[in-house]
């Protein structure tokens, strides 16, 4: 193996296949991990000529070892499995995890803020509300305390940025429904509250667009965080209005669809593939109900995993520099076709 002196913790676990939770953690408590880590990580010490700054993880210890996680919905499966991810991971780093959820309201989201700026922790993992979030609040949160935003971005805030690349997943939807038989519609709220629904709305066009196709959008009201309900009552008046242009429906993300799936059954339409089926319907995210829908619900997976494990990996490394980034570093991530049933 080559012997090359690294210079820091992310370097290390680089070159050794090590978490950097682990590290941190081993670095905070050398007992607190398994004896057969602990040797692993003493040999890479070894081999790359690694030592910990000191100093830094001194002045660490001053701050709490409270990592907050703000999420802006947590009643939403999708937002309560990343943030169990996150959790866990943030234990691994040896730091105790504090989960708040914002509840789809503002001033909800700026009395978290405000709660965890009182107590210092170490830093904040933050998916905000977006489109309803106070924006200068954020502002000053983040040039106080050290931030990395998940799943939603505002503008520039926080040190770092990781989610998903929405124009590459719900392309590869359009492009795949287009395939396998009519152009989709795209079944969306008016006014949502999510900024990722722009993203998709805009990809969508720029998919059907280049594809030869003419976009139709079906948009409902609603401006709440009960997706299922709205996707259930625009669901039945887009049906029973008759409003669709295509046996083909792609909501903004799975819990519309799930909602106009039970639309769809109260109708009397067959969801699924075929000729004996009168709509196909897909959505997006894989929330982790659908699979379980009738039929089970085709869709875009987001990378779970790797969002929350970057996430964490970046505020764990902020925390250990004592440095705030010198810029902003986005990441995003591609989806997946789950292909099911539904369409």
């Amino acid at each position: 193996m080559k012997s090359d002196r690294i210079r820091n913790m992310e370097e290390l676990a680089n070159v050794s296949g090590i978490s950097r939770p682990t590290l941190s953690k081993y670095f905070n408590d050398p007992e607190s991990v398994r004896n057969s880590t602990r040797k692993k990580i003493e040999e890479a010490l070894e081999t790359y000529h690694y030592r910990p700054n000191i100093y830094a993880m001194n002045q660490n210890r001053r701050l709490t070892k409270n990592i907050g996680i703000v999420v802006p919905y947590l009643a939403d499966p999708f937002f309560a499995e990343i943030a169990r991810v996150i959790e866990n991971l943030v234990i691994e780093g040896g730091f105790r995890p504090i989960l708040l959820s914002s509840h789809g309201d503002t001033q909800q989201e700026i009395e978290n803020l405000n709660s965890l700026q009182s107590i210092r922790p170490a830093g904040v993992l933050m998916a905000p509300l977006g489109r309803s979030s106070d924006i200068a609040a954020a502002e000053r949160f983040c040039a106080e305390v050290p931030t990395v935003l998940f799943d939603n971005s505002i503008g520039d805030l926080g040190e770092a940025f990781f989610g998903l690349d929405n124009p590459q997943s719900v392309g590869i939807m359009v492009e795949y429904l287009c395939q396998t038989g009519e152009p989709p519609v795209f079944f969306e709220m008016k006014t949502p509250t999510n900024p990722n629904a722009y993203k998709r709305r805009n990809s969508y066009i720029e998919t059907m667009e280049r594809l030869g196709q003419t976009p139709q959008l079906i948009q409902v009201d609603g401006d709440t965080w009960d997706f299922e309900q709205i996707g259930y009552q625009g669901g039945l008046e887009t049906i029973q209005r008759r409003k669709l242009s295509s046996n083909t429906v792609l909501c903004s993300n799975d819990r519309l669809a799930i909602g106009f799936l039970a639309a769809a059954y109260e109708c009397g339409l067959r969801v699924g593939r075929g000729n004996s089926f009168a709509l196909r319907v897909a959505g997006h995210d894989d929330h982790p109900y659908a699979r379980f829908t009738c039929p089970p619900l085709t869709t875009v997976a987001q990378d779970y995993a790797a969002i929350a494990t970057k996430s964490v990996e970046a505020i764990l490394s902020l925390i250990e520099s004592e440095e705030r980034a010198v810029s902003r570093v986005t990441t995003l991530f591609s989806g997946k076709l789950i292909e099911r049933a539904s369409a």
